[in-house]
């Protein structure tokens, strides 16, 4: 494999059209993990969701309706801020890594604020959107309800206690209609369910290989079995 022993020693290259790469999928696939993987593999820079620094978040999974609209408005704001500074720097001489990108927000918006509360939250997005850099590949991680909950449940935040599984199925529908029919950005699909990026080698060498050998457009990866379609 070709970068087996470079990852090894933290030194597989990342190509050279790819500047900024985005780790996406729901809540607890792995996204921040694999970021951080990559980065460490590629010598590149991370941008990681300030999550915990939301203090709605909490009061959302406890009551979605009442606590909704102020965790949106806190995370397209913070999500803003975070991509300002990445349109700011030069993408041809430090290579960076997300473990999110900025039209996830609208995708949590759809299925979680009332329609009054869309109307406006679009009007703002609709202003901010323009300035915001877009990824060259985007990683989309799926997985299982069941997987996720294994891993929501093993990381131990106490707020995410209340997520309920409707909400995760949900979210997971929400994140496979935007990727499988916006079709916006070359995009590689990884199926997760049966991979340990952190622990296993070569579930992770297999990744790299996968993301160097994309071809654009829209392609799937299933780490387990090797595979790519």
């Amino acid at each position: 494999m070709r970068c087996l022993q470079e990852v090894a020693s933290g030194r597989c290259p990342l190509k050279p059209d790819l500047g900024y790469v985005v780790v996406e999928g729901p809540i607890g696939v792995g996204k921040t993990t694999v970021c951080n993987l990559l980065a460490s593999s590629w010598n590149a820079g991370t941008i990681l969701e300030e999550v915990e620094e939301n203090p709605f978040l909490p009061r959302f999974y406890r009551n979605r309706k009442a606590w909704a609209f102020q965790t949106q408005l806190f995370f397209m704001l913070s999500r803003y801020r975070q991509q300002q500074k990445l349109a700011q720097l030069d993408l041809f001489r430090k290579k960076f890594v997300a473990d999110y990108m900025f039209a996830k927000d609208r995708i949590f918006a759809s299925i979680n604020l009332k329609d009054d509360e869309f109307v406006l939250y679009e009007k703002l997005s609709a202003v901010l959107v323009c300035d915001i850099p877009q990824p060259d590949l985007v990683i989309y991680l799926q997985g299982s309800c069941d997987s996720l909950f294994r891993r929501i449940s093993s990381r131990g935040r106490s707020f995410e206690n209340d997520v309920s599984r409707s909400y995760l199925e949900k979210l997971t529908d929400a994140y496979n209609d935007y990727f499988f029919r916006a079709r916006k950005h070359p995009t590689l699909v990884v199926n997760t369910d049966h991979a340990d990026f952190r622990h296993k080698g070569e579930d992770f060498n297999q990744l790299l290989e996968a993301i160097e050998n994309h071809s654009g457009g829209i392609e799937s990866f299933v780490p387990k079995l090797g595979g790519r379609r």
